[in-house]
């Protein structure tokens, strides 16, 4: 191994899926996930990819984790209030059950 692999990062093919499928939404179009309780918010400072990645992977530590870190959250009514009146840039992939979003600014 040379110091380039150590340093290098490689993704998944399931990153790279999950990647491909992360796409810029409107809170319209999220609102019915948010009302079935089926939309996580991500934190900006994640990789909104990575933590859907986890949550595929079924990596329930990390997840627990970001979890109660506050990291990853379901959006609550306030939060779904605040993107109904901003409309921000939102970006989301789907995990089934879930719809991970996270605010670009």
């Amino acid at each position: 191994m040379t110091s380039n692999d150590a340093t290098s990062t490689t993704h998944s093919p399931l990153y790279a899926n999950l990647l491909a499928e992360t796409a810029k939404i409107g809170w319209s179009e999220l609102e019915r996930f948010f009302a079935r309780g089926m939309l996580l918010r991500v934190a900006r400072d994640l990789d909104l990819v990575s933590v859907a990645e986890a949550i595929a992977s079924d990596d329930t530590a990390q997840v627990t984790q970001w979890l109660s870190s506050g990291l990853v959250e379901r959006v609550q009514a306030e939060a779904a209030a605040d993107f109904a009146a901003r409309d921000p840039d939102l970006w989301a992939v789907v995990v089934s059950p879930w719809v991970c979003v996270q605010e670009r600014s």
